[in-house]
């Protein structure tokens, strides 16, 4: 982490300076990045990830626990050339994953919750990988959550609004990318829209597609499958904290894109850790941790095979925004941390949520039921039975007032009611004993780090505009 920290040095001092001289010179502030264009070289293999959500903050606390852990450094944080990325929207200085994504797609700021459109509301704008699909490139779009959600949407699609759905589902099929991999299609069948043509599975079917759901159906995809919808779930991906051997991995779709995509043009892959953005929504540290981790091995994927062309493969990894206001540091650990303790979560909080939620069948439950419940998943122990426990995690007189307290609200008289308040309190109590903690539940403007490994990987560097990443790549898969 210490040569992130002087290149960020280095990268703010520089932006500074290279400021300061446009002022002086009357020359434009972004002439470094419009030399950097004209010496860009096409590139056969191009990587992009997008961690949703996530931010420097992420980045550190996922390295910190996995050394803390004896899993060593990220390789994301490793990557030779950095660049501090802004991320603001053309109506908002916190943008949505819309906005964010249509800006790394496409090189152009458009307002929250359009996808792939100018904020003119009319012109559509053609993404990196639509550029690369001209030029001959196979292209493959992979992500975590709903493949038609904003983030990989904006790759392939023309929409004023990322909730259209299905319409956005039908540009998907129309793009004749070759590979679409991860989560489902949301709203495949929705007979209710205007444009309804049909249950979008059959429909991407008809027109060429092998269309597979499940691991099994993905796993028994003919190798010479011109066109692939590898749905691997109904709706997203589990959390990679939750995830059985019977799941699939960001990894997985990773490496079944490149082996189906490979040949003598090249290929364009983007693929997106969505999750990272809900689990920062839920302020939930370490299922936000554990998914980055998850994240970064995807992009072990993608270097182990730039390994074997390393003059013909660039990588380059961002963050769309940064979600929640991670925080690394809580005032009640003062300057000690213990995010070495994040071990001790077993599941996210949504399966969480769901274990308590199961006692509604119940006719009466007492604090008493719930505690264990509280320790096994989350490590922290009552003050009772201390005498064996990490002390780091023994819960104080004020913690477990608080948790009574969202008991009783949770189960009035014993009885269970609807809602998230005890989970929401047993994940923040925990974070904080972990010291970390959260500024908010939505997006913040917080500038993103993007790292970059290989052919032209030099370019990104300095302080730069998420536009910059899809002006850089079009020039790279042209």
């Amino acid at each position: 982490m210490k040569k992130i920290f002087k290149n960020l040095f280095v990268v703010f001092l520089a932006t500074f300076t290279l400021q300061i001289f446009a002022m002086a010179s009357g020359q434009p502030e972004n002439i470094k990045t419009a030399q950097n264009f004209s010496n860009l070289k096409p590139v056969k293999y191009v990587f992009l990830f997008i961690g949703d959500g996530m931010s420097i903050p992420q980045r550190m606390a996922a390295e910190e626990f996995s050394m803390k852990n004896g899993n060593g450094k990220l390789f994301i944080n490793s990557m030779p050339h950095q660049a501090v990325t802004k991320t603001s929207s053309a109506n908002s200085f916190i943008t949505d994953s819309a906005a964010s994504g249509t800006a790394i797609a496409c090189g152009e700021k458009t307002y929250n919750g359009a996808i792939g459109i100018a904020s003119d509301r009319k012109r559509k704008l053609e993404s990196v990988a639509e550029v690369a699909h001209k030029s001959g490139r196979k292209v493959g779009i992979i992500t975590t959550v709903t493949i038609n959600h904003a983030t990989p949407a904006s790759f392939y699609a023309h929409n004023t609004s990322r909730g259209n759905y299905y319409n956005i589902a039908l540009d998907l099929i129309n793009s004749n990318f070759e590979y679409f991999g991860g989560g489902g299609v949301a709203k495949y069948n929705d007979t209710k829209n205007k444009a309804y043509k049909g249950n979008i599975y059959e429909l991407a079917q008809k027109a060429g597609y092998t269309v597979a759901q499940g691991k099994n159906a993905i796993k028994a995809i003919p190798a010479n499958a011109k066109k692939v919808l590898a749905a691997g779930y109904a709706g997203q991906m589990p959390y990679a904290i939750d995830r059985t051997e019977n799941d699939m991995a960001l990894a997985d779709f990773v490496a079944d894109a490149i082996k189906r995509l490979d040949n003598e043009k090249g290929f364009f892959i983007m693929a997106e850790g969505g999750k990272i953005d809900y689990s920062g929504h839920g302020n939930d540290a370490g299922t936000n941790i554990i998914e980055t981790i998850d994240f970064d091995n995807a992009v072990k994927i993608a270097y182990e095979f730039a390994k074997k062309h390393p003059s013909e493969t660039l990588i380059v990894v961002t963050g769309d925004h940064e979600t929640g206001g991670f925080t690394l540091g809580f005032a009640g650990t003062a300057y000690s941390s213990y995010i070495q303790n994040i071990k001790y979560q077993k599941c996210s909080q949504d399966v969480f949520y769901n274990k308590i939620a199961a006692f509604a069948s119940k006719e009466k439950v007492a604090f008493d039921d719930i505690k264990s419940l509280i320790t096994e998943n989350f490590g922290l122990i009552f003050p009772e039975n201390k005498a064996d426990a990490d002390k780091h995690m023994v819960l104080s007189k004020n913690e477990v007032d608080r948790l009574k307290n969202a008991f009783n609200i949770q189960f009035p008289n014993g009885k269970y009611k609807a809602g998230r308040i005890l989970t929401a309190e047993v994940i923040k109590i925990f974070d904080n004993k972990c010291s970390l903690a959260w500024t908010t539940g939505a997006h913040t403007a917080l500038p993103v780090l993007t790292t970059a490994w290989g052919k032209n990987s030099e370019t990104f560097s300095g302080m730069i505009d998420n536009t910059d990443i899809a002006k850089f790549l079009k020039q790279a898969v042209r």
